[in-house]
């Protein structure tokens, strides 16, 4: 382990302002442990690049850099299938100048000069594929740009909508979308196992949940909270989340048999900004902890059968005046009489009507969909919640979306995206939400609609006609559906959600006009949508080969006959055991198991198949893990 101190001292940080030629030559020259930069460019997958540029090199090129001069790099090297390929691979990073720019430590380098840590300058970019820009960071860009544009134009043709936030047009400066995440994640100690069954008895007896931290994780999440403020996060909390076990106390006073759930929380910014801190803040929460000696699981569910980890992602809308006042153009004038403004109606209404177009960024990958499932806190199917009464915020954790609201504070009424989780690619699930927000708020200003007229469009009851919303579909819940509905109810009210990856992208694979929201301003293209869509459903067959089914054949090695009486019950349990592991890894004559029928059905490129036969694979899996249980449990 690393003696790690948080150095105020140091420079973190250089904000917008201070990237001129003569500012930032000052900073380097103040600073000589920053001794590299490195260029951070966003891909389709949400892998960040990163290299070392020695500083002097970057000095006497900068007035290039700081002009937008590309910096080229081998397109096979980022995530970008479809575009940078074997014959054109080019792909150039450049330098975005209107975001914060970090300065990243090395903690185990020291600066003999200075005795401070080795700091390299990380300068967010966009990449550049034959001059036009392809990546992550370059579709949020264009998204918020976008819907503040046309948002700005609403207004100035709809004279009436200022005056139903309390200003004429000519006080109007700008609009921005602001954004904010809540980051869960998992610390545990390396090479120390802490058996699931102990985790989910912890997690129903509440044991953890906003808990105490103690020792080194506690150390570890203070650093995080003073490092996150020193970067300029404006940190709100840390606290322990509900999954975790109790430490054990060694002889010498140490905690170790570690494994516990954290959260940490910082304040709201810009779009683009917000992102970048979310990438930002993953870096430093594992370098902190790995300095403690733990490993963090940014996994969306590492552990089966215990709480998984979530991004909650908040998003809103300001209006910035000439004066200097902000409004927030989700809430009504009076947020005593009414929810939501009718720009917030319209959001709503276009966020939960194109959700299907916003969940293939939210959830592309095997494990997200492992996490959102009943019993667990997550989201499964998309319905929102937004309050049980205009006077009553709501609180529903069973839903996909929850409208945040204050009675005291006009300017915290916004949305919480509930499925999210730390691996989501935070730029591209931004962008597609913005892209379906405008959407609704053109359908809810055009159609002259009143916000109670709005509002009993969205809350309209099952298999009732509406304008802008399917009819045989529920989008307002105030119950828990998990405790109220079965899985058929929810299924029906709420449409059937996607199970897999292929599940989630199959829409981006067809030419259909539902892409038309994503594409409009082409903030999304089809030459974006198929990378994307290439990229996850490669990703998603390579981890089932690679990873899950040996995954599985691990475990199903591990399950053992333990008994060896003539026990009717134990023969007749382990007989079921035996089965299912033969039907999933067992080739016979007359049929091949459940893995290699998903290796041929990859090696066929078969998308519908490999679907429905992982499906199969999960629900085995989980029979013969309970089957198991009940059969260890027998034994004496």
């Amino acid at each position: 382990m690393i003696n790690f101190q948080v150095n105020p001292d140091l420079t973190y940080i250089i904000p917008p302002e201070k990237h001129s030629l003569q500012d930032i030559t000052a900073i380097l020259e103040q600073q000589p442990e920053i001794k590299f930069v490195s260029l951070s460019g966003i891909d389709m997958a949400g892998n960040d690049t990163d290299e070392r540029i020695p500083i002097s090199d970057f000095i006497n090129n900068m007035e290039d850099y700081l002009n937008g001069e590309a910096i080229a790099t081998d397109g096979s090297s980022v995530v970008l299938p479809g575009i940078a390929t074997l014959n054109d691979g080019k792909v150039d990073l450049v330098p975005d100048p209107n975001v914060v720019w970090f300065v990243d430590y090395n903690y185990e380098h020291t600066d003999i000069k200075t005795g401070l840590p080795i700091g390299t300058l990380r300068i967010p970019c966009f990449l550049h594929h034959n001059g036009e820009a392809v990546c992550s960071r370059s579709v949020l860009k264009k998204s918020y740009t976008y819907f503040e544009k046309c948002l700005m134009n609403l207004f100035k043709s709809n004279p009436e909508l200022s005056h139903e936030f309390g200003f004429d047009i000519e006080e109007l400066k700008q609009i921005n979308i602001i954004v904010a995440t809540e980051l869960e994640f998992w610390v545990n100690s390396p090479d120390e196992h802490v058996s699931s069954q102990k985790l989910s008895i912890s997690q129903v007896m509440k044991e953890s949940y906003w808990k105490r931290t103690k020792g080194v994780v506690r150390t570890a999440l203070e650093q995080v909270i003073m490092l996150l403020d020193l970067y300029g996060f404006k940190p709100e909390m840390g606290h322990k989340e509900v999954g975790g076990v109790k430490a054990s106390l060694s002889a010498s006073g140490d905690f170790h048999g570690i494994m516990e759930q954290l959260e940490v929380d910082w304040k709201y910014s810009d779009a683009l900004q917000g992102a970048d801190y979310e990438l930002t803040a993953r870096i430093l929460i594992k370098e902190v902890f790995r300095m403690h000696g733990l490993e963090v699981s940014f996994n969306a569910k590492p552990i089966p059968g215990v709480a998984g980890s979530g991004e909650h992602t908040h998003v809103n809308a300001v209006a910035y005046l000439n004066n200097g006042k902000k409004v927030n153009l989700f809430a009504p004038q009076d947020i005593h009489a009414e929810y939501l403004s009718k720009i917030g109606w319209g959001s709503l209404l276009g966020i939960m009507k194109n959700y299907h177009l916003i969940n293939p960024f939210v959830s592309a990958t095997s494990d997200a969909f492992a996490r959102l499932q009943p019993g667990f806190e997550a989201p499964t199917h998309a319905v929102a919640s937004i309050g049980k009464d205009v006077a009553t915020p709501s609180r529903n954790r069973s839903v996909l979306l929850g409208l945040i609201r204050s009675m005291d504070n006009v300017y915290a009424t916004r949305f919480e995206l509930r499925a999210p989780n730390p691996h989501t690619n935070t730029y591209l699930c931004l962008s597609a939400i913005y892209q379906c927000m405008l959407d609704g708020i053109n359908y809810a200003i055009s159609s002259k609609k009143s916000i109670k007229e709005l509002e009993a469009e969205f809350c309209k009851p099952y298999g009732a006609e509406a304008d802008y919303l399917e009819k045989d579909r529920l989008y307002r819940c105030e119950d828990d559906i998990f405790e109220d509905m079965t899985r058929e109810e929810r299924d029906k009210m709420f449409g059937t959600p996607p199970a897999t990856v292929y599940d989630s992208l199959k829409n981006f694979l067809s030419s259909e006009s539902i892409l038309d929201i994503l594409c409009a301003g082409d903030v999304f293209n089809s030459q974006i949508l198929s990378s994307y869509s290439h990229a996850m459903l490669d990703m998603w067959q390579m981890e089932l080969m690679d990873r899950i089914i040996p995954h599985n054949i691990r475990t199903l090695r591990k399950i053992t006959k333990l008994h060896s009486d003539s026990n009717a019950y134990d023969n007749e349990t382990w007989s079921e055991i035996e089965n299912i592991k033969f039907s999933l890894a067992k080739n016979t004559n007359e049929r091949f198991s459940v893995f290699d029928s998903i290796k041929l059905a990859i090696s066929n490129k078969n998308l519908s198949d490999i679907s429905k036969l992982q499906l199969k694979m999960n629900e085995k899996m989980n029979e013969v893990r309970a089957l198991y249980k009940e059969y260890t449990d027998n034994q004496v």
